[in-house]
């Protein structure tokens, strides 16, 4: 069974498919303990914050496939049918100056809490090298598969910084991208947990906490029964490496039946603010997000896919757009609402933009394709100044007008907020230096810090 995940040990001991010998046999203890222990000793300690530091939580937005720029944030009216197409008048919002597209109207009356950085960009179209040039600033190639962002947030902000809760601290709602591997060389131990699931469902049934057509009370009796049938640790009662795995067993099932877990449970909220959320998948995962932010989850990435249209765009659009309005805004009131704005970054968008020109040829009838010459990024929260403008395209969307941003430059931007070195060290497997941030002669591109807005 190899290098087992805690909860994934949790779910095998429950089900009667391994016995707690095998567990510690195949080494299940270690991958429990360090999922959910809290005395597990891990590389290093967090740096000490900066004075720039004001973020305690990043919330990652994922449009996974890639959101069109000039559909969402950098709307261009002017530049025709065949790049607009039909969404070709964009909303004022409350921010005098700042337009953005039609389909967007509740983020409208919230731009003063975000700001956009219209010149993202990094030149690459395909999604996975895409996808990880946007998470860990690095070009793909190299000699190693360096982590994302998600991953450095949980080895310096998780366990070995302070965190203690029982959730693990890195979270994926609901699916992992799959597009390339999240902790890189840090290995599994700083692997997002997954929850699976869908908290739009009566019931979210998380992987590994929550299991369909099973009650918490039959939950509790079987917990009861394998106590009873446990004659080994009763014969072994003073064997240390059975009492830590008695504790890990005890963490497994505090977030299974006990407060932690009840962060999943969004039947908690008011009915009214679910749907304002939105009852969709996307909806409610935002809910969740500020829910564990609540429980001091440090990394949340809300996977949102449906964005890669290379066929039929708008259709797709008509339905995306409205969902992304209303959770994503209804998450920026409510955060503002707990008093959990100011520390929590929220950043969103997706691997690269879509080609400003529509491809109205069959088989595309009216597509849009991978672009990563220039796209749009949406940053709130933890640091971050709301009602601005950061970069520009050109008339038509299809390059960089003034003020490059790079993804070392967001990235870059985020760990100052949350008081991060990016000259910090990772532990290499191979003992190879390997920083945060790549170095200045690394050769990766930069624009610089988003000093305007932070």
């Amino acid at each position: 069974m190899g290098d087992l995940r805690g909860l994934d040990v949790q779910r095998l001991l429950l089900e009667g498919r391994i016995s707690r010998r095998d567990a510690m046999r195949r080494g299940a203890l270690g991958g429990l303990g360090l999922l959910l222990g809290n005395h597990v000793t891990v590389f290093g300690a967090a740096s000490p914050p900066s004075a720039r530091a004001k973020a305690k939580a990043v919330i990652q937005i994922w449009l996974w496939g890639g959101a069109c720029h000039l559909d969402t944030f950098d709307p261009k009216p002017s530049a025709g049918p065949d790049y607009c197409g039909p969404l070709k008048s964009p909303i004022a919002t409350n921010m005098d100056g700042i337009r953005i597209c039609e389909l967007l109207p509740q983020l409208a009356k919230q731009a003063d809490k975000y700001s956009l950085v219209r010149s993202m960009t990094h030149g690459n179209n395909g999604h996975e090298t895409a996808a990880y040039i946007v998470q860990t600033t690095r070009w793909p190639g190299g000699r190693d598969v360096y982590p994302s962002m998600g991953a450095v947030v949980s080895l310096f902000r998780g366990y070995n910084g302070g965190y203690r809760g029982l959730i693990p601290p890195y979270i994926v709602v609901t699916q992992p991208q799959g597009r390339f591997s999240e902790s890189g060389f840090l290995g599994n131990r700083y692997k997002p947990f997954a929850t699976g699931g869908d908290p739009a469902q009566a019931r979210f049934l998380v992987e590994g906490v929550v299991v369909q057509g099973i009650t918490d009370q039959r939950q509790k009796e079987r917990r009861e029964l394998l106590d009873r049938l446990n004659t080994l640790e009763h014969a072994l009662a003073h064997d240390a490496q059975l009492a830590q795995l008695q504790q890990c067993d005890q963490q497994a099932y505090d977030l299974i039946l006990g407060d932690a877990g009840k962060v999943f449970d969004l039947s908690q909220e008011k009915t009214e603010l679910r749907e304002r959320y939105g009852r969709t998948t996307f909806g409610q995962s935002c809910l969740l997000t500020r829910r564990l932010v609540e429980k001091g989850v440090p990394y949340i990435t809300v996977n949102y896919p449906g964005w890669d249209t290379h066929k039929a765009h708008f259709q797709a659009m008509r339905q995306k757009l409205p969902e992304l309005d209303k959770g994503l805004a209804t998450l920026l009131q409510d955060l503002s609402d707990h008093g959990l704005l100011e520390s929590t970054i929220i950043w969103c968008c997706g691997e690269f933009g879509r080609t400003p020109k529509i491809a109205w040829e069959a088989p595309w009838n009216g597509g849009r394709h991978h672009y990563g010459k220039v796209f749009s990024v949406l940053v709130a929260g933890g640091g971050f100044k709301g009602g601005h403008v950061v970069g520009s395209s050109t008339e038509k969307g299809e390059e960089v007008k003034d003020r490059p941003v790079y993804p070392v430059d967001l990235i870059g931007s985020m760990y100052e907020l949350l008081g991060i070195d990016a000259a910090g060290k990772l532990p290499h497997p191979q003992g190879h230096l390997a920083t945060v941030l790549p170095a200045a002669g690394e050769g990766v591109k930069s624009g610089g810090r988003l000093r305007e807005i932070t």
